[in-house]
């Protein structure tokens, strides 16, 4: 080999330039004699015959996955060590072309050594800052490495990880202490568990009660063990701004009871809100009759409250008064702001109990129950509408004979409310004998309102393309069964079931719209699909958000213990507080919105059916049309929640669950 070496321009550096001759080449001849020249080719042929291994560049592939929650995505560099038997590798860097690590995406990368590694132990990650980007945590999913050989071994993570820090990832099986072999692996073992047994100490809050956690606050929490910050932003976001008329108004849409507001044409008799009180609000040279005019003025109307004896507070009654009079005057944004915010304290409040009681119990966990058993007493196992039915309503009896218990008993939350226990009652009494069959429909329900454009209504768009999912999967099933409207005629099972529910769940009620009977295959079509949008979607919509929304009291609660003021500039924030459940009340609302909100082990999601109940192909393949059309659906909704400050989750299908279970 030689070299020539030569200066380029004005630095100091050197290129090499290199001419390769192999061992045994000699392109100047300078023997001349035959036997020199033999001997050569002597040479070269023993030098051929040889066999030397070839050196090549080992490649491990890594495909890393980060999580598709709110937040998960990152900017920051990611390095990348392997650890083998044989040896390590480099700490590579795990750069693409374009941005890399974004949520919910997988990359592919190459590490390369030079040679195998041998057995792999363990993964390093670290994560190291991007130029002068802010801090964002990473939620790390989990790698899967391809070597050399061939091997798939996955390295799960599952966790944040911060700027500056380094995880080491175990693969493979499930190993026990007495199994490992490895000095490396066996140290790595030992100080995990020295570190964690450092970390997670015990505390004693009282004797005689089981030990906690050594941490006073959430945020002292390893990465590891917090909520998401997907799961805390809905709750963090409340809080920061529940004092917001904005957001105070965008809960009527897309909060926990969406069901209620209406676009206002035409003031009620017992709201005399006039002209002058609302110009200063308006945009100049508008009032509130060209306002209603164009569809632009909007009423939340709790007239079914009215006359329902309130609870007592300390013996002193909670009044909630819907006629007007000097002593209960029409509160506006221009008021002082602790009477503002009391006006708007005290709708929530009546909200929370319409919501809890009407809106949640009755017209999803009652009506479910009533589907329910009359769908057992009607159908035989074999009946293929009870096989469509059956799964959304799993353990619906269950949870509602516990409900009626912890919810509506002597010491139950509804029990604690500004109503009360009769009060409530009488809620639900009145809204079921104005309950209309529209009402449940949610296409004529949201025409009714005359919501269909108002903008930003996130439970009208999503819950109106889940309704036609549902009821173009319904139409495929029960066509399939029922061919002809007679078939429908003469199927006695069929015709008991809609008349036990119509008996039992609406009492009889004919003006309201309900059927009786069947008498078409449009007609089961629509009440079917009805069904399961109740059970589902409408259930998801009323329950799903209770923690996020209602457990910071402030924003809503069932009780209030002061009654609405009567005059104005008379409060402070001391009335505030005072009129607000105290610390034993707040900590049992919010206990409940946990449990009514939270997941449990085993939660099944919309359109998913682990029981096989249909042996045909045709209901087969409609199930996995079904569940596609819920697929592409939610990836639509989980891309639109990218762009949303506060997302709206609670009518993704995936978080939809298949039936009232909770």
């Amino acid at each position: 080999m030689s070299y020539t070496w030569q200066s380029r321009g004005n630095f100091s550096d050197f290129v090499s330039i290199m001419r390769y001759e192999s061992l045994g080449t000699y392109p100047e001849q300078r023997f001349a004699e035959p036997a020199a020249l033999q001997m050569i080719e002597d040479f070269q042929a023993e030098l051929s015959s040889l066999s030397y291994p070839q050196v090549t560049m080992a490649k491990y592939k890594l495909e890393m996955t980060t999580g598709d929650m709110q937040y998960a995505g990152a900017s920051d560099y990611m390095y990348v060590t392997l650890f083998g038997t044989e040896e390590q590798s480099e700490r590579t860097l795990m750069d693409n072309y374009g941005v890399d690590f974004q949520r919910g995406a997988t990359g592919s990368y190459t590490v390369r050594t030079s040679f195998s590694l041998g057995k792999l132990l363990l993964v390093k990650v670290e994560k190291d800052q991007y130029l002068c980007l802010p801090e964002n945590e990473w939620y790390f999913s989990k790698m899967v490495v391809t070597t050399p050989e061939g091997d798939v071994i996955l390295y799960p993570c599952y966790r944040w990880i911060g700027r500056g820090e380094m995880v080491e990832l175990r693969g493979g099986r499930a190993m026990k202490a007495f199994e490992e072999d490895h000095p490396l692996l066996i140290d790595h073992r030992k100080n995990e568990l020295m570190l964690k047994k450092s970390l997670f100490e015990w505390k004693i809050m009282a004797e005689g009660l089981p030990h906690i956690n050594c941490f006073n606050d959430v945020s002292e929490l390893p990465a590891e063990i917090r909520f998401s910050d997907s799961r805390t932003a809905d709750i963090k976001y409340v809080a920061d701004h529940w004092m917001e008329d904005d957001f105070y108004g965008y809960q009527f849409l897309n909060g926990v009871n969406p069901g209620v507001i209406k676009r206002c044409s035409e003031l009620p008799t017992n709201f005399p809100v006039t002209e002058e009180m609302v110009k200063p609000f308006l945009e100049e040279g508008s009032s509130l009759q060209k306002e209603m005019e164009k569809g632009n003025m909007f009423l939340y109307d709790q007239k079914k409250m009215d006359g329902i004896p309130p609870a007592a507070y300390n013996g002193e009654p909670l009044h909630l008064n819907q006629q007007p009079s000097e002593k209960n005057p029409i509160f506006l944004p221009s008021d002082p702001e602790t009477d503002w915010l009391l006006a708007k304290m005290f709708i929530k409040n009546a909200d929370c109990m319409d919501h809890e009681s009407v809106h949640h119990l009755m017209r999803t966990h009652f009506l479910a129950e009533v589907f329910a058993v009359a769908a057992l007493r009607s159908f035989p196992v074999i009946h293929p509408i009870y096989k469509l039915l059956f799964p959304h309503f799993r353990h619906t009896l269950h949870i509602n004979t516990r409900a009626r218990l912890s919810l509506l008993g002597p010491d139950g939350a509804l029990s604690n409310s500004s109503l009360g226990f009769d009060g409530l009652m009488e809620l639900m009494r009145r809204d079921l004998s104005e309950m209309t069959y529209s009402s449940l429909c949610l296409p004529e329900n949201i025409a009714a309102r005359g919501l269909e454009s108002i903008p930003n209504f996130y439970y009208r768009d999503d819950g109106l393309k889940l309704w036609n999912i549902i009821k173009s999967f319904v139409k495929a099933v029960v066509e399939h069964y029922y061919p002809s409207d007679s078939e429908v005629h003469k199927d006695t099972e069929l015709q008991d079931w809609i008349s036990q529910v119509f008996t039992h769940g609406f009492l009889g009620n004919k003006a309201a719209g309900f059927p009786a009977a069947f008498h078409t295959v449009e007609e089961v079509v629509k009440f079917t699909t009805m069904v399961i949008f109740t059970t589902t979607v409408q259930h998801a919509a009323v329950n799903n958000g209770q923690y996020d929304y209602n457990s910071w009291a402030p924003n809503g609660t069932l009780l209030l213990r002061k009654p609405p003021p009567t005059t104005k500039g008379q409060s402070s924030m001391k009335t505030v507080l005072e009129t607000l459940p105290n610390v034993g009340d707040t900590v049992e609302f919010a206990a409940v919105t946990w449990l009514l909100s939270d997941r449990y082990t085993d939660y099944i999601p919309l359109g998913t059916y682990p029981e096989e109940r249909f042996d045909e192909p045709e209901p087969k393949q409609m199930i996995k049309e079904f569940q596609a059309e819920l697929s592409y659906l939610s990836e639509a909704i989980t891309s639109r929640n990218s762009h949303l400050e506060l997302p709206y989750t609670y009518l993704d299908p995936a978080e939809i669950e298949n039936s009232v279970s909770i």
